[in-house]
């Protein structure tokens, strides 16, 4: 707090303000009041009364950002003081460009810079003396923050809790200072993920977090950022995550979406429990990136059921580019008549494609009823159950391969371990055994870890008809329902995309494992043709 004294000043005296600081919560106000009777003393040594006070508490000096420090500078063009005293230089600034910056404020303005510890003059040996004082205390400053870094990289390698806030669903242990699941919190995470992956927009998640009475750790309601950064952090998935972001910039700003090179990341699987699985996470940032490249999706007012799946064949087809079709809105007639289309995005940008606009309505209900008939339909059952269960087949088969891998390292770091301890038993130390061993047995729970996480997902059960007949028919609620976003949903897990020509509509399904033709021919893995039918006649299109 800036403190006002205004003491009258006797002749020959000088007007001083203090400036003083310390940089760290391990620190105390006693450091402050140490720090001001330094400087008082100095003044009454030097003729000068101090008439005003400026203090910034656990602020640090590589930056300018220090409210009292700025009211100071800003002060200083006043008149209200002769000089100013700090207890030491890097009181002032340990940045040796704000402190060049404003030094040179205060000069402007008439005002001088003493420090107590430092007795500085304006000779040109001062001048050089201070220069290497002002670069020590950058010098200090950076090497402590090294020095904090590779203690704080130890801790992280141990999977330890480094500082800050856990995220939403974690808190940490105090005695192990290890992640733990937040059981309060943990549905919070659950609802987040759960939500986004059955197709509701942000505003939908945030309104039904607030409406369950779910509220941040600073006691309000849940903000759109924060849902963002639930949804791209893979720490919920089991992974310890420790140096993603960069740290501040040469003017002390800090940008948390500045990522580190891999190599500076410290990345452990396993290191922390998991609260979303790796499929779901993986999930939901393919449909974040989907999203970025569709920015409008959960913008606009109205809602498209394929939006980012809708590609424009006219350019395709002459330009060799694939160009998505954007939803649009405008009002045609004497009657201003709503219409809502998808409009090349080519259009307008470069008047080269030629595809008529197509009314929202006529494309979403054909591809609903291409779904219907070509997909959810009894004869197309029981090929899908075939194909789906022999896909799974061989994931199970692969997963087989994948664990005895597993389990053939876990069997020699084992037996590394083994011969360290029965080395050391017999009397033979070396100071790389200790190194060795931490190694091997965070290998081993890796392993372990891995494992587990294997052998849990040859549990999936088998696909029956009844389960198909069963997901086909809640789709057909939803329908009945126009339950817009489930059935954007299902759109979004059968459906790769919607080629649009001028005279006719492709649409291509997606399946997990495999493609299929559905008169029970077999074709190419993950993608087929499935639909292709004429749209003539101005009803369909507008524009």
């Amino acid at each position: 707090m800036t403190e006002d004294v205004f003491p009258d000043v006797p002749a020959g005296f000088k007007k001083a303000a203090a400036y003083v600081r310390y940089s760290s919560n391990n620190q105390r106000d006693e450091s402050i009041e140490a720090q001001l009777r330094a400087i008082e003393e100095y003044a009454k040594r030097n003729n000068l009364i101090v008439v005003k006070v400026y203090s910034d508490k656990a602020l640090t000096g590589t930056t300018d950002r220090r409210p009292e420090f700025l009211q100071m500078i800003e002060d200083s063009g006043k008149g209200l003081f002769d000089v100013v005293i700090v207890h030491k230089l890097d009181r002032f600034s340990r940045d040796k460009y704000d402190s060049a910056h404003y030094k040179r404020i205060l000069k402007k303005n008439r005002v001088r810079l003493l420090s107590v510890l430092e007795n500085l003059d304006d000779s040109p040996e001062s001048l050089i003396l201070e220069s290497v004082i002002e670069g020590m205390a950058a010098y200090y400053s950076k090497n402590l923050a090294r020095e904090v870094m590779k203690g704080m990289k130890e801790t992280a390698y141990q999977c330890k809790h480094t500082g800050g806030r856990p995220p939403i669903g974690y808190s940490v242990d105090p005695t192990t200072k290890k992640y733990i699941i937040n059981e309060q919190e943990k549905p919070i995470v659950e609802l987040v993920f759960s939500m986004y992956l059955s197709g509701y927009g942000y505003n939908r998640i945030l309104a039904e977090l607030n409406e369950r009475g779910y509220r941040s750790r600073t006691g309000r309601p849940i903000g759109k950022n924060t849902l963002l950064e639930m949804l791209k952090n893979e720490k919920y998935t089991g992974v310890y995550i420790f140096n993603l972001t960069d740290g501040k910039d040469a003017f002390g700003k800090r940008n948390s979406n500045r990522k580190k090179s891999a190599e500076e990341v410290i990345r452990i699987e396993g290191g922390m429990p998991a609260i979303i699985s790796k499929e779901d996470f993986e999930k939901a940032q393919e449909k974040i990136n989907r999203n970025k490249r569709a920015p409008g999706a959960y913008k606009a007012k109205e809602m498209y059921l394929l939006s980012g799946l809708t590609v424009c064949g006219e350019c395709l087809k002459n330009l060799g580019q694939e160009f998505s079709m954007m939803g649009n809105v405008k009002y045609c007639g004497r009657n201003k008549l709503k219409y809502v289309t998808y409009r090349c995005g080519n259009r307008d940008r470069t008047k080269e494609c030629r595809n008529k606009e197509l009314r929202r309505e006529y494309i979403e209900n054909f591809v609903i009823h291409e779904l219907e008939r070509r997909i959810f339909n009894d004869a197309a059952i029981p090929i899908l159950v075939k194909h789906l269960n022999e896909y799974q087949q061989s994931m199970n088969n692969a997963r087989v391969e994948e664990i005895n891998a597993l389990r053939s390292r876990l069997s020699e770091v084992e037996k590394q371990i083994n011969n360290i301890v029965a080395a050391v038993s017999q009397g033979f130390t070396q100071a790389s055994f200790l190194d060795k061993m931490t190694e091997l047995e965070a290998e081993k729970a890796r392993l372990e870890v891995r494992i587990a996480e294997r052998k849990l997902d040859e549990s999936k059960p088998v696909i029956t008809e009844e389960v198909l007949r069963q997901l086909f028919t809640e789709f057909k609620g939803f329908v009945t329902s126009r339950n817009i976003p489930e059935i954007k949903k299902f759109i979004g897990s059968y459906v790769d995309k919607v080629i649009i020509y001028n005279e006719h509509v492709d649409v291509i399904f997606k399946l997990d494992a495999a493609g299929i033709a559905l008169d029970g021919t077999e074709i190419d893995a993950f993608a087929a043709t499935v639909a292709k039918k004429e749209l003539f006649g101005m009803k369909q299109y507008a524009g």
